[in-house]
């Protein structure tokens, strides 16, 4: 257990390196799912210079606005109940999750709603971080678990297993590591994931 907690420690991959254009192209597809008001188009255009920040790593200021324009704090309370307002506590969620303040990450992203659309996968992704990273295992497992039911998304679902896989592996659980990591190698061929694990089911005593 402590060789699998230091090994998931110098491996794992943030949710937060989610690539910009993934990240749009899901704020686009919540949008939709939305009546498209005056408000609901104004909180979508706030969005612009916070995301930017966040892009930029400049988290405080993503979190909190520059003095001139708010940031995903201030959206998501304001624009409460529009697709924006909803997005805006994704991305607060994931801002204090790359700040390693994982309660407050953890209560911004259980507050967000990404039902029925690609975000939610991110969400239960970033969740399963931050719980783990607070030492509650099962709860990280529950959400890695979540984030893995996107079949088609070869660049993230393989690295949910990753994560899953890892988080199984700390609590002794080798069979369903080692079904996680057989899923990344046998789906997901060419993913950056699967590059190692074959490494990763020979530590676990498989070498097949």
């Amino acid at each position: 257990m402590d060789n699998a907690q230091v090994f998931y420690e110098k491996n794992k991959k943030p949710i937060t390196t989610i690539t910009t254009i993934v990240l749009i192209a899901a704020a686009l597809g919540i949008g939709y799912k939305f009546y498209k008001g005056p408000a609901e188009e104004k909180a979508a255009a706030k969005l612009a210079v916070p995301q930017m920040f966040f892009q930029a790593d400049s988290l405080s200021m993503a979190l909190n606005g520059d003095g001139k324009n708010p940031g995903f704090i201030k959206i998501a309370k304001q624009y409460e109940g529009t697709a924006a307002g909803n997005l805006a506590l994704y991305f607060e969620g994931a801002c204090y999750l790359k700040m390693g303040n994982y309660k407050d990450a953890i209560k911004a992203l259980e507050s967000f709603d990404g039902k029925g659309t690609t975000v939610a996968y991110q969400a239960w992704g970033a969740l399963g971080e931050a719980y783990m990273e607070s030492g509650n295992t099962a709860k990280a497992i529950d959400n890695f678990k979540k984030a893995t039911g996107d079949k088609d998304n070869a660049l993230l679902t393989p690295l949910y297993l990753y994560q899953l896989g890892m988080a199984y592996a700390t609590t002794g659980n080798a069979n369903d590591a080692k079904a996680a990591f057989k899923r990344i190698r046998d789906e997901y061929p060419r993913s950056m994931q699967a590059r190692d694990m074959d490494k990763e089911l020979a530590r676990l005593g498989d070498i097949n």
